[in-house]
């Protein structure tokens, strides 16, 4: 057979010899749109490594910080405060996946500062109140103290870094703290006339932290468990315990665990349930990305079955030689599927290779354009980060190289398949 023969020239099969020689550069229209078809491949798939590990990146870095300042796992009592604290802790210290178990109070308050001169300033931040000795078992706060000390002795008071740019504060500042009792003394006063003061607590800061996570570091401010009793007037008990495991990995499991050991009057909950929300929020946006910057692969398809129909078209008189020699109608519409495949494998390692560089060196793109225009593109005041986080994800990057291949087939079906229809003596006889 002709087609045996032609096999035996090259260690290739004849198709694929055949396709490799005609992607071969010519100054011809269907090479410029080849061009433009690999080019279009590579940007489609750089964009889309380069997006989807930047939003891997943030994921990763935002649950870091997450667990750096909560616990991996919460016990309350619905409606009801803590009174055996002691007792709970130990039950759940037993548990061998726990590291370490801490009391809290938590609420919001309102905080003005006392300036020596100009005006005050007033927020309602989230006021925590937890137990100095065990709060390094339990999260990084004590690690996280940017100025001062973690110090929480006496009115002592931790206020993060952003609530303290925003009133002004400093190390060794005063500031009042209005309760819920106070306010409602407040409320109760006005309403009956009586001229009855409610004096706030004063509190010196002792110390600014900074975990990472803007959110924390502009609405929350750290206190003494017992201040914060004070505060919400509970005596001796807590809101709540918060619980930090040796993997947070098994949370789920170990919150079952433990809510078995505690029964049905406590509930526990983990940090993905308390910040669902933002996770949720993420993995939607990072899907939504994934989906729409595919379409810039699907429109690079559209170039590649493009340029095959056109270079069908040219190349009628060759299809009916070869048919004329001996060619299957597969084997005609292999040629062009190669051809599509080459034009996919080209685009994708082109792309990778890009992707991968332009995530090596993002921060100093970054930099530069900030120097440039003095726009900054992740301003650290609402992400917190220094640099621009990115993780490559394996599965992810198989993907997106798979996915695009099996676009880049999917786009050289419809010319092969006209390809491998046409019949010799047709072909033979186009002009």
């Amino acid at each position: 057979m002709p087609s045996l023969s032609l096999r035996r020239m090259s260690r290739l099969p004849f198709e694929l010899l055949l396709a490799l020689r005609y992607l071969r550069p010519k100054r011809t229209f269907v090479s410029v749109i080849t061009l433009i078809s690999v080019i279009g491949v590579m940007l489609g798939v750089a964009v889309l490594i380069i997006v989807i590990s930047v939003m891997s990146g943030f994921d990763r870095q935002l649950r870091e910080r997450l667990l750096g300042f909560n616990a991996h796992l919460r016990v309350i009592k619905p409606g009801e405060l803590l009174s055996n604290r002691e007792e709970i802790m130990a039950r759940i210290a037993a548990n061998p996946r726990v590291r370490g178990v801490a009391p809290f109070v938590q609420g919001k308050v309102l905080m003005e500062t006392q300036p020596p001169v100009g005006s005050s300033a007033v927020d309602a931040p989230v006021v925590r109140g937890v137990d100095a000795r065990r709060e390094g078992d339990v999260s990084d706060l004590p690690k996280s103290i940017k100025q001062g000390t973690f110090d929480l002795r006496g009115n002592g008071l931790i206020v993060g870094r952003e609530l303290a740019n925003n009133l002004g504060v400093r190390v060794g500042d005063r500031v009042a703290i209005y309760s819920p009792a106070n306010l409602k003394k407040m409320k109760d006063s006005r309403r009956t006339g009586k001229e009855e003061s409610a004096l706030p607590d004063e509190y010196t800061v002792k110390g600014i932290f900074d975990v990472g996570y803007y959110e924390f570091n502009a609405n929350v401010v750290v206190t003494s468990l017992a201040n914060a009793q004070d505060l919400y007037e509970l005596q001796d008990n807590v809101h709540g315990l918060q619980i930090m495991l040796h993997d947070p990995a098994q949370a789920e499991l170990a919150r079952r665990e433990l809510q078995g050991a505690l029964g049905l009057d406590y509930i526990v909950r983990t940090w993905m349930d308390d910040n669902s929300g933002i996770l949720n929020a993420l993995l939607v946006e990072k899907n939504v990305m994934f989906y729409l910057l595919f379409f810039i692969m699907i429109v690079a398809a559209f170039g590649i079955t493009s340029a095959q129909i056109t270079f069908v078209v040219q190349k009628t008189r060759e299809i009916g030689v070869l048919k004329a020699l001996g060619a299957t109608n597969g084997q005609v519409r292999w040629l062009f599927l190669s051809q599509s495949l080459i034009v996919g494998v080209l685009g994708v390692l082109a792309g990778f290779g890009l992707g991968l560089l332009l995530l090596h060196y993002r921060n100093d793109f970054l930099d530069l354009m900030n120097r440039l225009t003095g726009f900054e593109l992740f301003p650290r005041t609402i992400y917190s980060f220094d640099r621009l986080p990115a993780l490559i994800v394996p599965s992810d990057i198989a993907i997106i190289c798979g996915g695009s291949l099996f676009i880049c087939l999917l786009a050289g079906l419809l010319p092969a398949w006209n390809a491998g229809r046409l019949q010799p003596v047709e072909a033979l006889r186009n002009d």
